[in-house]
C-alpha cells in the first residue's frame, strides 16, 4: 500500500512539474514577444523558471498592458482625429534649437502647438483651492474633475459641496476619483458625490482584490476644467494636507497652475477622453469645447501618457528637451528615480557644459524612495550635476524648465512608475516669464547641497540597503 501512494506520489510530482516547466515556456514565449526591454524581460523570464506558478501568475497581474485594447474601444472618434500627421510642420518663433524641441515633441504627442496661453502658477492648497472652488461656483456649462487623491475632509468637502451646487443649478458635472487614491474600501467622497447626484467614476476599481489586476496602472492626473475656457491642472491633490494655513500634521506642499487660452481645449479633451475610457459616455459640444478666441499669449501643448497608448511620450519630450538643452536644465520632483537613459542625458547635458541642478525633498513621504534616491544619485553627482534637497515640510511640487524659457509641469514625478505604469498628464509651454517664476522658486526652495562625499561616508550597510531598493525602481 505504501508503494503504491508513493507510486502515486512520484506521478503526482512528475506532473506537477511538467505542467510547471510548459507553463514557464508558454509565459517565456509571452514575454519575449511582448517585453522589449532587456532587462524588464531578463527579469520575468527569470522568476517564471524560478517559481513557475508564482511567477507565471505575478507577470500576468502586474506585468501584462491589457489597458489598450479596452482604452481604444472607448475613445471618441473626436480624439482619434488628426493623429499620425506631424502637426508643426514649421514651428514659429524661439531660437533654433527650441524650434527643433518644439517640432519633436510635435511628432511625439501628435498634437499642435497653440499660441495665446497664460499659465499662473498656485503655490499650495492656500492658493490654489480658493480660485478652483470660485470656478466652479461661477461655472455654466461644464465642470469636468479629476484627482488621484480626493478625501472629503474639510476642503475636499467644500469641493463636494461647489461640485453638487454646480450640478443643482443646472451645470454638467463629471468625477474621476482613481481607485486607490481615493480610498479603494471607503471611497467616502466619491460615495457623497453619487448621494447627491453627481456623475462621479471611479479609475480601475474593485472591492475585490483579486478583481484589481491593475494595482500598478493609476489615474494620476490632476485635471479642473470649467466652461471649456478655464483650467488647472499641476500636482495638487485635494486633501487638507495640502493647505499650510491649518497646520495639518503631515502637511504636503504642492504646486498647481491656472491656464487660460486655447489650450485649455486640449485640457478638455485628455478629461473627456478619461471620461469616455471609464464610463463610455462621450463629452461633446459647446458645452465642453467652445470655440476659443486667438489672443497673445506662449505657446502651449497637452502631454498625456498612459498604458493605453504611447506609455513613454512624456519621457521622451523630457529626454528630447534634455538632447536640446544648451545653457540650463532645473529639476523639482518629490520622487527622483529616472532610469539609465534619463540619467545618461542628464549627465552628458553637464558634460557639454549645461548647468543642470535637479532639486528633490530631504525627506519624502517614503522612506524606500529616499534610500533608491540616493542610490541612483552617485552617477549624477560625478559628472557634475547638482543635487539640492529640499527643508521640510514635505515638498510635493514637479517642474521642469529648459534654457529659461521651456517647462514641462503636470502631474508626473521622475520615477518609472510616472513614466510608464500611471495615467499622466503634462503641459509644455515656452515662456520666459514663467520660466523665471519657476527657476526663481527652485532655488529659493534649496536647502543643503548632496555632495559625493556625503554618499562616500555612509556606513556600508546603509549603501548596501540603498543600492538593494534601487533594484524595485519599477515599482517604488
Amino acid at each position: 500500500m505504501n508503494d503504491l501512494w508513493q507510486a502515486m506520489l512520484s506521478i503526482r510530482s512528475d506532473v506537477f512539474w511538467g505542467v510547471g516547466l510548459v507553463l514557464a515556456a508558454l509565459t517565456t514565449v509571452h514575454i519575449l514577444w511582448h517585453k522589449f526591454e532587456v532587462p524588464s524581460a531578463i527579469g520575468w523570464i527569470g522568476l517564471v523558471w524560478f517559481a513557475p506558478f508564482t511567477g507565471t501568475a505575478l507577470y500576468f497581474m502586474l506585468g501584462v498592458n491589457r489597458v489598450e485594447r479596452r482604452a481604444r474601444q472607448h475613445r471618441p472618434a473626436r480624439h482619434r482625429q488628426g493623429r499620425g500627421r506631424d502637426p508643426d510642420p514649421d514651428p514659429a518663433g524661439g531660437d533654433r534649437h527650441l524650434q527643433l524641441l518644439q517640432r519633436g515633441v510635435g511628432r511625439i504627442t501628435r498634437r499642435p502647438i497653440l499660441a495665446g496661453n497664460a499659465a499662473e502658477i498656485l503655490d499650495s492648497g492656500d492658493a490654489a483651492y480658493p480660485p478652483m472652488l470660485a470656478a466652479i461656483g461661477a461655472a455654466q456649462s461644464s465642470v469636468g474633475l479629476s484627482s488621484y487623491i480626493f478625501r472629503d475632509d474639510h476642503w475636499g468637502g467644500q469641493f463636494i459641496d461647489a461640485l453638487v451646487a454646480a450640478k443643482d443649478r443646472g451645470v454638467e458635472v463629471r468625477v474621476i476619483i482613481d481607485g486607490i487614491g481615493g480610498g479603494w474600501l471607503r471611497m467616502p467622497a466619491y460615495r457623497r458625490l453619487r448621494r447627491n447626484g453627481v456623475k462621479a467614476a471611479l479609475f480601475f476599481h474593485s472591492l475585490l482584490p483579486w478583481r484589481m489586476p491593475f494595482l500598478n496602472l493609476r489615474s494620476h492626473k490632476k485635471i479642473l476644467v470649467v466652461d471649456g475656457r478655464l483650467g488647472f491642472t499641476g500636482g495638487l491633490n485635494i486633501a487638507d494636507e495640502n493647505v499650510m494655513a491649518t497646520h495639518p500634521p503631515a502637511p504636503v506642499v504642492d504646486t498647481h497652475f491656472r491656464l487660460d487660452g486655447p489650450v485649455v481645449a486640449q485640457l478638455v479633451a485628455g478629461f473627456a477622453q478619461d471620461w469616455a475610457f471609464v464610463t463610455g459616455e462621450v463629452l461633446d459640444g459647446d458645452a465642453w469645447f467652445p470655440d476659443l478666441p486667438e489672443a497673445d499669449g506662449a505657446l502651449a501643448r497637452v502631454i498625456d501618457a498612459g498604458p493605453d497608448e504611447e506609455i513613454e511620450k512624456i519621457e521622451f519630450a523630457i529626454l528630447e528637451a534634455i538632447s536640446c538643452a544648451q545653457e540650463s536644465i532645473s529639476v523639482i520632483t518629490p520622487y527622483f528615480l529616472p532610469d539609465e537613459r534619463l540619467v545618461s542625458a542628464l549627465a552628458l547635458a553637464s558634460i557639454r557644459g549645461v548647468s543642470v541642478d535637479v532639486l528633490i525633498p530631504q525627506r519624502s513621504d517614503h522612506r524606500l524612495v529616499d534610500w533608491a534616491m540616493r542610490a541612483n544619485s552617485g552617477p549624477l553627482l560625478t559628472h557634475g550635476v547638482r543635487i539640492w534637497r529640499c527643508p521640510p515640510p514635505f515638498r510635493h511640487s514637479k517642474a521642469l524648465v529648459v534654457d529659461q524659457e521651456w517647462c514641462l509641469i503636470g502631474s508626473s514625478n521622475w520615477d518609472i512608475r510616472s513614466f510608464r505604469l500611471n495615467f499622466e498628464l503634462c503641459v509644455e509651454i515656452y515662456d520666459r516669464d514663467l520660466a523665471a517664476k519657476l527657476t526663481a522658486q527652485m532655488q529659493a526652495w534649496r536647502g543643503p547641497r548632496l555632495t559625493r562625499e556625503e554618499l562616500r561616508r555612509r556606513p556600508f550597510l546603509r549603501k548596501l540597503a540603498d543600492a538593494a531598493v534601487r533594484l524595485g525602481l519599477p515599482y517604488l
